[in-house]
C-alpha cells in the first residue's frame, strides 16, 4: 500500500514521514474516510440502477433482496416506448445546447472584457458580478419569472438558454484563464488592427478550448438536471424536459396502464445515465482544466 508513496514529490509529507507509525495511522484513517465518502456517493445511483430492473412485487418483497431475479434490459426499451421518452430527451438536448451556446459566448465575452480589454470602470462591474455570486439563486426566481411572463416568453426555451448566459462562476473561471494567456498575442492582434470581437473569436476561443469545454460540460450537466425554471416556464406537455416529465409522472402514473413504481425507477435511471457517461468520458479534462482556470501565474 505504501510502495506508491516512494514516487510522491508534492504535498506536506514525504515518503520518509510515512515510515513513522503516527503518519501511517493518519494515512490509513484518511484512506478509510475517503472510502466511506466514495461509498456514500455511489450507493444511491447503484441502488437505483439495481432496483430499476426489479418487478413491482420484488420492490416490496419480504425478506428484502438487493438484486433482482433477472436483469431484463428489455425493460429499458419498454419504458422508453411506453412514455415516448425520446421526445423529452430531444427537448432536453435542445435546452442544453442553447444553454451551452449562451454560457460560452455571453460569459466568455464578459470575461474577455474584464480580463483583456479592461475598460474604464470594469472593476466596479466585476465587483457587482462577484456580489451576485453570493446571492442565492432561489431568491431571484420570482422577479425572473415575472420578467419572463411580461416578455411573453412562457412555453419558450429562450429564457432557459439566457439564464445560463449570466453565470458568475463560469465567468470567473474564464476570466482567470484568459488572464493567463500571453499578452504578446493581443499586442500582435492590435498591431494587425484586429478588433476586439475578432480577437475573441479568432484568437481567444481557439486558445481557450480547455476551459471553454469545461464550462460547456458544467452547463450541460446543470441544464440537463435543471427542474424549477423549466417547470415554471414549460407548461405545454410537448415542450417538457426530462426532469419536468419525471415530476409530471408522479401525478399521472396511475392513469398509464402497466406503469408502476418499478417503471418509475427505470425512468429515473434513464434520466441520469447521460450525465454519468459525460462525466466518465471527460473526467480528466474537467479536473485538469478547472485547476488551469483557477490558478493565476
Amino acid at each position: 500500500m505504501f510502495k506508491g508513496l516512494k514516487q510522491k514529490s508534492g504535498g506536506i509529507l514525504n515518503y520518509s514521514d510515512y515510515k513513522k507509525p503516527v503518519f501511517k495511522t493518519v494515512y490509513l484513517i484518511i484512506l478509510f474516510l475517503l472510502f466511506v465518502a466514495v461509498l456514500t456517493a455511489l450507493t444511491p445511483p447503484l441502488w437505483l440502477f439495481i432496483s430499476s430492473f426489479k418487478e413491482a412485487e420484488e420492490l416490496t418483497a419480504v425478506p428484502y433482496r438487493l438484486f433482482p431475479k433477472v436483469f431484463n434490459f428489455g425493460k429499458l426499451i419498454e419504458v422508453w416506448k411506453m412514455l415516448n421518452f425520446g421526445k423529452y430527451f430531444i427537448n432536453t438536448i435542445i435546452v442544453s445546447l442553447g444553454a451551452i451556446f449562451c454560457s460560452v459566448v455571453f460569459n466568455g465575452l464578459l470575461a474577455y472584457t474584464f480580463a483583456i480589454i479592461k475598460p474604464s470602470g470594469y472593476k466596479f462591474f466585476y465587483a457587482l458580478v462577484l456580489g451576485s455570486y453570493m446571492i442565492p439563486a432561489f431568491s431571484s426566481i420570482v422577479p425572473l419569472f415575472k420578467q419572463i411572463v411580461d416578455l411573453k416568453l412562457m412555453n419558450s426555451y429562450i429564457p432557459l438558454w439566457l439564464v445560463f448566459g449570466a453565470n458568475a462562476f463560469y465567468l470567473i473561471m474564464m476570466k482567470n484563464y484568459f488572464e493567463s494567456l500571453p499578452k504578446s498575442i493581443f499586442e500582435a492582434a492590435a498591431m494587425d488592427r484586429c478588433n476586439p470581437i475578432k480577437t475573441f473569436f479568432l484568437i481567444v476561443v481557439p486558445l481557450s478550448k480547455p476551459i471553454l469545454s469545461v464550462v460547456a460540460i458544467f452547463t450541460l450537466t446543470a441544464a440537463w438536471s435543471d427542474f424549477l425554471l423549466p417547470y415554471l416556464v414549460l407548461t405545454d406537455s410537448d415542450l417538457m424536459t426530462v426532469m419536468v416529465k419525471i415530476y409530471d409522472l408522479k401525478s399521472t402514473m396511475g392513469s398509464i396502464q402497466g406503469f408502476g413504481p418499478d417503471k418509475l425507477l427505470m425512468v429515473l435511471t434513464i434520466s441520469i445515465l447521460p450525465q454519468i457517461f459525460i462525466f466518465a468520458i471527460f473526467q480528466k479534462r474537467i479536473t485538469a482544466s478547472s485547476y488551469a482556470g483557477a490558478i493565476k501565474e
